[in-house]
């Protein structure tokens, strides 16, 4: 298994992280993927790498929901240090739009995003794409930019049919499954159920999402696994096939984790 999309760089795993990297091993995760979210993160992210490394990828990217007034500043510093070192990341990411606690900032979480799907393009980078609460602008924009040859994920997909359908028409784009299609009112597995297993990965977004039975709780990479049952139960396949074809998906997405 591959945890597609996991921060557990973050403060809520400082006391025990060695810990969750080895419950994650023993649960068959056998890459953690780790989307990073604003300059402070950095450190902590790529020292986690650092640590382990093969196993742990980082990502660099400005999240919607950390763009405040020193953006372009903080952007500036980003692209620095991808472009100085562009195969030490896997991915332009966690990017995307935003605007379900907040729109205030919504023409400024637009340019980061435009931004920083140009870094992508340029160095030949996927993306991890973030969005909640913004389906239209976010179709709208990747559509301005199909015809270049742009691949990712569109992560924590929770949505309609219909939407998954229009995120669909991107071909080089899986959607990004997590705790959600676990939950009791959760519409999620009738998504999951219709969705071609090749377009999709399996992730946690640690430490947020836990899935059921963990739900409420923190979250890690190891619970990916509920993730993988529950995708082979909605589908009534064999978990083993949810975890080959996923990965197989997640290698396709991130070349850069194969053989690390």
């Amino acid at each position: 298994m591959i945890d597609t999309h996991s921060h557990i760089y973050g403060v809520e795993f400082q006391e025990d992280r060695a810990e969750v990297v080895r419950r994650a091993k023993e649960a068959g995760v056998e890459r953690i993927l780790l989307p990073n979210i604003n300059r402070d993160s950095i450190p902590e992210m790529l020292s986690l790498c650092s640590e382990y490394p093969g196993y742990c990828f980082p990502m660099m990217g400005l999240h919607p929901t950390d763009i405040e007034a020193d953006y372009r500043e903080v952007l500036s510093d980003m692209r620095q240090m991808l472009y100085a070192e562009p195969q030490r990341y896997i991915a332009v990411g966690e990017v995307g739009l935003d605007f379900y606690w907040d729109d205030s900032m919504r023409q400024q979480q637009i340019e980061a995003f435009e931004e920083q799907i140009t870094w992508a393009r340029e160095l030949h980078l996927p993306l991890m794409i973030h969005a909640r609460s913004a389906q239209r602008e976010l179709v709208d924009i990747m559509l301005k930019h199909r015809e270049e040859g742009l691949t990712g994920v569109f992560h924590c997909f929770g949505g309609t049919w219909e939407e998954a359908e229009e995120l669909l028409q991107f071909g080089g784009f899986v959607l990004g499954i997590g705790g959600v299609v676990t939950y009791k009112k959760s519409t999620l597995p009738q998504v999951v159920e219709r969705l071609p297993l090749e377009r999709m990965v399996l992730e946690t977004d640690s430490p947020y999402l836990a899935p059921v039975p963990f739900r409420g709780k923190r979250n890690e990479s190891a619970f990916v696994r509920f993730v993988a049952q529950k995708v082979a139960e909605v589908r009534q396949i064999s978990v083993a096939e949810v975890i080959a074809c996923t990965t197989e998906n997640a290698q396709r997405i991130f070349p850069a984790i194969i053989g690390a």
